[in-house]
């Protein structure tokens, strides 16, 4: 079976995900794994809400384990950090509780596609007082 992986549950991740999922996925001819470092998301043009006190995000907050059983995809929870082109195999470090323990060890993938869609970081293009007032919806 052809396997789909996708690094970044953000925006085009998780809907590029649901997607195939839902068209592939479900009829059994793609394998399709979603890996991403949160188990939650939120939708970033939904967050000056959450910051004015408008919306409770435990409401608005899409767990992707969930999202995975009922759109037919795999969720991965991890943080990519290895990536062998040759033998289309990515890496997830190992996951670490607060106190250091590891809770999950690491982790190997193979694919046949590979998206990374990661995030970005905003630029504020060397405009004057820019980064100082204003607020960046970065990748967490």
């Amino acid at each position: 079976m052809h396997k789909i992986v996708i690094v970044g549950g953000g925006a085009g991740g998780l809907e590029l995900a649901t997607k195939l999922g839902d068209t592939l996925g479900k009829k059994k001819k793609a394998e399709i794994t979603l890996i991403d470092c949160t188990k939650t998301h939120v939708w970033k043009p939904l967050l000056h809400e959450i910051a004015a006190g408008s919306m409770n995000p435990d409401k608005h907050e899409l767990e992707y384990m969930a999202q995975a059983h009922w759109h037919h995809f795999r969720f991965r929870l991890g943080r990519m950090d290895r990536l062998n082109r040759r033998k289309k195999e990515v890496s997830i470090a190992p996951y670490i509780d607060e106190d250091g323990k590891e809770i999950i060890p690491r982790r190997s993938f193979q694919y046949d596609t590979l998206i990374i869609s990661v995030g970005s970081t905003t630029n504020d293009f060397g405009i004057k007082g820019a980064a100082e007032h204003s607020i960046a919806l970065d990748t967490q």
